[in-house]
């Protein structure tokens, strides 16, 4: 193989070379770069998980958000249904003290009014009384008894329907 132009020596110079530069390429920057990559892809799987229980934790998070938004709105709509019947509750109580109160009014006024015609009415029987004295003495031309009279005056006056209380 010398005539063709081989060396064989160079050849196996060339085989050893190889061997010791891949030798060392391997110790100093295969394995290295070998054990970055399964470094970054270590990295890059438990990024993407962390980021799957970040997602599952978010749903969860949302769906507590939305019963607990609901909760609040069945809350609020109970309180509002209790302040409606609070209102109600308290508007009936004034309704029927105002009407208590207006028929104390009312009451009260019926018995100044009573009061007042009675006292009327007594005072219109003392004036008939009166003049009715004057008026038999002048045509008696002589005082008769106060007493007896009044008294006489008093009893017609109770047979009287237009005198009497009612």
């Amino acid at each position: 193989m010398e005539n063709i132009g081989v060396n064989w020596q160079l050849i196996v110079a060339f085989l050893i070379n190889f061997l010791i530069l891949f030798g060392v390429l391997m110790a100093v920057g295969y394995k290295p770069i070998l054990k970055l990559l399964d470094e970054r892809q270590a990295k890059i799987k438990e990024s993407l998980e962390m980021a799957e229980k970040i997602k599952d934790q978010t749903s969860r998070s949302e769906e507590q958000i939305k019963a607990a938004v609901e909760a609040a709105r069945k809350e609020g709509q109970v309180i509002i249904g209790q302040a409606s019947q609070i209102a109600e509750k308290i508007k009936e109580e004034a309704k029927e003290g105002a009407r208590k109160e207006a028929d104390a009014i009312i009451s009260k006024a019926r018995d100044e009014i009573k009061l007042e015609r009675d006292k009327s009415i007594a005072d219109l029987r003392a004036e008939f009384s009166n003049l009715t004295v004057l008026a038999a003495e002048k045509v008696i031309k002589a005082s008769l008894d106060g007493s007896k009279h009044s008294k006489l005056i008093n009893e017609v006056l109770d047979q009287t329907s237009t005198f009497k209380q009612n």
